[in-house]
């Protein structure tokens, strides 16, 4: 299985970072526009179209407010398994968001992890000054 990390560091408040990814419904307006254009929910699942025209369906699997951390799957014909993990901390001034996605099957995982890379740079352009960081 493959696991792709990635972190981001931005000069806003954490509850305000937090604010905006708890939000599942409205990912395209507060946390990756243009990234993601499109979102809607149907009960726990939301319903995602990408700036590529890719359609998504990311059932929520937990929120966590205490621990700032969201957890959420794809349902796909493309991958066997996907399962993602957005958790969001204080960094001194800043917060660091810092987001973890095991997928299968690995083939995959060159794309995915290109089309993270998209949504860090979207998330960074949303919360102004980051410095886009990949774990190792």
């Amino acid at each position: 299985m493959a696991s792709i990390h990635r972190e981001i560091a931005v000069d806003a408040q954490p509850d305000d970072v937090w604010a905006a990814v708890r939000d599942f419904g409205a990912v395209h307006q507060r946390l990756v526009p243009g990234f993601v254009v499109d979102a809607r929910l149907d009960g726990d699942v939301r319903i995602v179209t990408f700036h590529n025209g890719t359609i998504a369906h990311e059932p929520l699997v937990d929120c966590d407010d205490t621990r700032r951390r969201l957890v959420y799957s794809v349902i796909s014909d493309r991958v066997k398994h996907y399962n993602a993990t957005v958790h969001v901390e204080a960094d001194g001034e800043g917060t660091r968001v810092s987001w973890t996605v095991d997928v299968l099957p690995n083939e995959i995982a060159p794309y995915i992890a290109g089309q993270m890379d998209l949504a860090v740079l979207a998330m960074q352009k949303r919360f102004a000054r980051g410095q886009v960081m990949a774990a190792p």
